[in-house]
């Protein structure tokens, strides 16, 4: 087993269930008590401490008991003092790390985000946050050694934090309005696609005195039955749509499987996501914070800087990746510069005000004050964002690259892309821009911009086009096409199908 192969940026990630044809299992028992080790072996040598406590959660997947089961006695047997929570979100594990009470040294929630049913994985926290790509290099490297941590055994005890944490966000929406139920008289309905989010009604909408008949699929079932639990799933999005329209809904919610994720749809039945959530929550804490930093990942539309500009923020587009984001943020305020926010156009989004922890719930919660702060002072949420310039079209492509060696040969695309955008008549390179190819297109060659990047972990080249005209998207994708189309190597056929 390599166990390199199990590293997915900051979590490890694998399949932990037959089901899928050409997928062996390679979260294996070994595997896991190696990867409980592991950990216990990382946190041991990071804090210089013995007698350490670790709490861990598990979303809906049907593989996670079993997964649990394994680590958790790895944990036990490697002298850690560790406390199962059960079903529980990710952002919850890491509260449970900072929260007076329970102070959890580090944590562990066992999940693989918005995966098929038959995968799973691990993220950690500590007080300081999610680990970063290097802390699970090392805990893999701990995995695949024989070296154990000499401690005696520790113990096993079952917890409960959920209703901590529901508290916790019911309790920050009292405070900011100044009431006990400041939901009542709404009706909010709430999509957790069967994954670990169905506690946001009756712990947290349901006792501020939200109407919240017609939720969808709260109750938690690993074989996600009715629709993936992912925000930017198109099914899964029409499914929240339809519970609005059907109920005549105030406000509607959908979360990701571990609900570190979230989208919503406005009462006129529109989607807030993507960069329609972004300008929203940006609007939120430009008036909270002035002239703070919204830092976003690199696909974010001109529209969307416009509008941060408008509202007297300043628009930092960084890369891809969620953590990527988080600590371009971090790094920022280091540096002095105010920035409240960083978020990713996947629904990824983390307050400064939230320990940086990217949590779907949380940011439901900053929308939930806003809707009850407007029936007071005659506003709606949809009017924060009426001056979001939106592109008239949006289309990826995400071509494979054929070769073993592909960052090397996706890395000469890129080069050689830039240098061609330099020359071509239309064509403008993008200021600051730190991934990729960022090219505007003036209104005679599309009227709008692409953006070709490496992805993060795959062997592919997606490549983003937004314009601002009707039939523009072609436009630009025919011109670039001309260049794309001289690389073998690069699976280009639905880029080349659009232009046909």
């Amino acid at each position: 087993m390599d166990y390199k192969k199990l590293q997915n940026g900051s979590d490890i990630r694998g399949v932990a269930l037959e089901g899928i044809e050409g997928q062996n299992v390679n979260l294996t028992e070994d595997v896991c008590l190696n990867i409980g080790r592991g950990f216990a072996l990382w946190l041991i040598k990071k804090t210089g401490k013995t007698d350490l406590r670790v709490a861990v959660g598990r979303d809906s997947r049907l593989s996670g008991e079993k997964l649990c089961n394994w680590i958790c006695s790895a944990m036990v047997e490697s002298g850690i003092k560790v406390t199962d929570f059960g079903m529980a979100s990710t952002p919850a594990m890491f509260m449970s790390t900072v929260t007076d009470g329970y102070n959890f040294d580090g944590s562990v929630m066992i999940t693989a985000s918005h995966l098929p049913f038959n995968r799973n994985g691990f993220k950690f926290f500590t007080a300081n946050g999610g680990l970063e790509k290097e802390d699970i290099k090392q805990i893999l490297a701990f995995a695949e050694s024989d070296e154990v941590t000499g401690l005696n055994v520790g113990s096993l005890a079952n917890g409960e934090f959920m209703n901590t944490y529901s508290k916790i966000l019911a309790d920050k929406i009292r405070s900011a309005t100044g009431e006990d139920k400041p939901l009542d008289g709404f009706k909010i309905v709430v999509d957790a696609g069967n994954g670990a989010g169905g506690f946001y009604v009756d712990k947290v909408l349901k006792p501020l005195g939200a109407d919240t008949t017609g939720s969808r699929y709260l109750e938690p079932d690993g074989s996600f039955p009715n629709h993936i639990p992912n925000p930017e799933n198109k099914e899964a999005m029409e499914s929240i749509t339809e519970a609005v329209r059907e109920n005549n809904a105030d406000l509607g919610i959908i979360f990701d499987t571990d609900v570190d994720r979230a989208g919503a749809v406005l009462s006129d039945g529109s989607e807030l996501n993507r960069n329609r959530i972004i300008a929203m929550l940006s609007a939120i804490l430009l008036r909270e914070y002035p002239g703070t930093t919204i830092v976003t990942d690199s696909i974010t539309s001109t529209g969307l800087a416009d509008f941060i500009k408008e509202k007297g923020g300043i628009h930092h587009r960084f890369k891809r990746g969620y953590r990527n984001v988080i600590n371009e943020s971090i790094r920022l305020n280091g540096l002095g510069q105010d920035s409240q926010l960083a978020i990713e156009t996947s629904g990824h989004g983390a307050l400064k005000e939230n320990y940086f922890l990217d949590d779907g719930a949380y940011l439901v919660t900053k929308l939930l004050i806003e809707l009850a702060r407007g029936r007071k002072e005659g506003y709606t949420l949809e009017s924060l964002i009426e001056t979001l310039a939106e592109p008239a079209e949006s289309v990826e492509f995400r071509m494979n690259i054929l070769l073993e060696d592909f960052k090397t040969y996706g890395q000469k695309v890129i080069d050689e892309l830039n240098l061609y955008a330099m020359k071509k008549d239309g064509w403008s390179l993008a200021e600051n821009n730190y991934e990729g190819v960022r090219v505007n297109l003036d209104k005679d060659h599309g009227n709008g911009w692409f953006l070709l990047r490496l992805s993060l972990h795959d062997p592919l080249l997606p490549l983003n086009i937004e314009s601002n005209d009707k039939s523009g998207a072609k436009k630009i994708a025919t011109e670039l096409a001309e260049f794309i189309k001289n690389y073998d190597k690069l699976d280009a056929k639905s880029l080349l199908e659009f232009v046909k």
